[in-house]
C-alpha cells in the first residue's frame, strides 16, 4: 500500500441501504442531500460519496435529473471530491445504475468488485411501523437477492466511464473482490494508483472482524504493491473503531449515513457532518493529518473538478 502522512476522509451522505423511517435524520431531498454533503466537507471530507432519492417516493434513484438537484449546489459551495455510485439501488439494471455517472462524468465513480448476497432483511425486524409502503418489501426481498456484478458488468462500467477520464473507488465486500480488481489490473483496464474501499460488516459480505482487515490488507499487498490506497468502511457500530483502526494502520477512512445511522451507542446521528466531526477529531487526537481535496486529487490522479459535467 503507498504510505502517506495524509488520511483521506471519505462521507457517504445517502445510500440505497437505509431507508427513512430507519432515521428521521437521513438526507433524502436534494436540499437536505447537499446541506449534508456540504456539511461533511466543512468537517474534513475531502470525497463525498453521493447517491440520489425521488423526492415524493423516498425511494433510491439514478436519474440524472435527481442528481441535477443538488450536484451544481455542492460543486458551488465547497472544493469536496465528487464520487458518484454505480452501484445505485437494489435490483436496478445496469443502464439505471450506470445513467447518473454517465452524465455527471465525476472525477471518481463507486465500482463494485463482484456480485454477493446482500442481506439487509434483519432491518424489517427493527421496524415496527413504516413510512413508505415499498420499504419492507425492499428490505424483505433481500433473502433472495444477489447483488449482480459480473465481470462484463464491471468492464462496462470501467470501459464507459473510463472513456470521461472518471477514476473509480473499488468497492471490495470480500477477499476474491481484490482479486477480481487484480485481474483488470492485469488486463490493462485499471491503472494506479487503485482507491480501494473494502467494505465490511454487510450479511453476505466479510465481517467486521480485525483479523479480516489484516488479511484485506496482506492480500492487498500481494496482489498490488504500493500502487493502491485502502480506505475501509464498517456497517453500524463498527463504523468508528473500525474506521479509526485502519487510520492507525496507515490506511483511510469512510464514514457516512449509508454506512451507519449512530454517532454513538444508542444516539443517532443528526447529519453527516457530525460523523466526519468525530473521526476528524479522533484523527487529530492521535496526532494523524487528514487530507484536504486537493491533496485527495493528487493522491488518486483525478482529473479535477473543473473537467466535470456538472
Amino acid at each position: 500500500m503507498r504510505k502517506s502522512n495524509k488520511v483521506i476522509v471519505s462521507c457517504a451522505v445517502t445510500g440505497s441501504i437505509h431507508v427513512p423511517t430507519m432515521t428521521p435524520y437521513l438526507p433524502v431531498t436534494a436540499d437536505q442531500i447537499a446541506e449534508n454533503a456540504i456539511g461533511a466537507a466543512e468537517a474534513g471530507a475531502a470525497i463525498l460519496h453521493l447517491h440520489a432519492r425521488n423526492e415524493e417516493t423516498g425511494q433510491p434513484s439514478q436519474a440524472p435529473e435527481d442528481y441535477a438537484r443538488f450536484l451544481p449546489r455542492i460543486k458551488q459551495s465547497c472544493n469536496a471530491v465528487v464520487n458518484i455510485t454505480t452501484g445505485g439501488g437494489l435490483g436496478m439494471t445496469l443502464d439505471q445504475r450506470l445513467a447518473a455517472a454517465k452524465w455527471a462524468k465525476p472525477e471518481v465513480a463507486s465500482m463494485n468488485m463482484g456480485s454477493l448476497n446482500f442481506g439487509i432483511f434483519g432491518a424489517a425486524e427493527k421496524i415496527k411501523e413504516f413510512k413508505y409502503d415499498w420499504e419492507r418489501p425492499y428490505l424483505e426481498m433481500t433473502k433472495d437477492f444477489i447483488l449482480s456484478n459480473t465481470f462484463t458488468q464491471i468492464e462496462r462500467g470501467l470501459k464507459e466511464l473510463g472513456e470521461y477520464g472518471t477514476k473509480f473507488e473499488f468497492e471490495c465486500y470480500d477477499i476474491g473482490h481484490l482479486y477480481n480488481l487484480a485481474h483488470f489490473r492485469d488486463r490493462g483496464m485499471v491503472e494506479g494508483p487503485m482507491f480501494i474501499q473494502g467494505v465490511f460488516g454487510i450479511l453476505g459480505g466479510i465481517a467486521p472482524e480485525i483479523e479480516h482487515l489484516i488479511h484485506m490488507r496482506n492480500t492487498a499487498d500481494k496482489l498490488f504493491g504500493e500502487d493502491y490506497y485502502l480506505s475501509v468502511l464498517a456497517a453500524g457500530r463498527h463504523q468508528m473503531p473500525f474506521a479509526t483502526t485502519n487510520a492507525i494502520m496507515g490506511g483511510h477512512v469512510r464514514v457516512g449515513m449509508e454506512d451507519s445511522i449512530f454517532i454513538e451507542k444508542g444516539k443517532l446521528a443528526e447529519s453527516n457532518g457530525e460523523q466526519v466531526a468525530k473521526i476528524v477529531r479522533i484523527l487529530k487526537e492521535l496526532s494523524i493529518d487528514v487530507a484536504t481535496p486537493d491533496e485527495a486529487r493528487q493522491m488518486l490522479g483525478l482529473k479535477g473538478a473543473d473537467s466535470v459535467a456538472f
